[in-house]
């Protein structure tokens, strides 16, 4: 018998930060990054590393729970609003800042090269090819979030011809 739960996850941002709720109030966001998942406690900018693996997303939202139980994180009316990339002004960084170190700048220069081939489009700074980045098809206008791993390829295969629900057939997607 599975124990039910005490929070729940809101809908995923533009950098794939989850709000948890416990009874309804906004305690945390929880986000993964280079396979480790953190905790940002309501009204504070720390992150907290808590696990990693695929328990993750539910350790760091507990992690979030357990501060609330315990005095040290108050509630907040509603999670922090994300700023939608597509609606910033010019082009996009060439890093995402937390990446924002001259040694990723060759690896953010073949992304975007292999973006372009690909026909994506990045609303935000190369975030590495395991970390979720907010991208525009640039046959359709979809924007959504893709992980640049996915898109190039992995372990020597061609990259999924499958871009997002909606867009275009496997045929057209292969044709390139």
């Amino acid at each position: 018998m599975t124990t039910p739960t005490r929070y729940g996850l809101g809908a995923a941002d533009t950098e794939c930060r989850y709000p948890v709720l416990l009874n309804g109030q906004f305690i945390g966001l929880v986000f993964r990054w280079h396979r480790a998942w953190f905790a940002v406690p309501a009204g504070l900018e720390t992150e907290i590393r808590v696990s990693a693996g695929s328990i993750g997303k539910d350790a760091a939202a507990r992690y979030l729970c357990d501060e609330f139980d315990a005095g040290r994180i108050a509630p907040h009316q509603k999670a922090p609003e994300a700023t939608s990339p597509e609606k910033s002004s010019g082009p996009p960084p060439l890093l995402h800042p937390r990446m924002n170190k001259p040694h990723n700048e060759a690896a953010a220069r073949v992304a975007l090269s292999g973006l372009s081939d690909r026909d994506w489009e990045p609303l935000g700074g190369y975030p590495g090819a395991d970390n979720p980045w907010y991208l525009r098809c640039t046959r359709c206008g979809w924007s959504g979030v893709k992980y640049w791993s996915h898109l190039r390829g992995r372990k020597g295969n061609p990259p999924s011809p499958f871009r997002h629900p909606g867009c275009t057939n496997r045929q057209k997607v292969s044709a390139g």
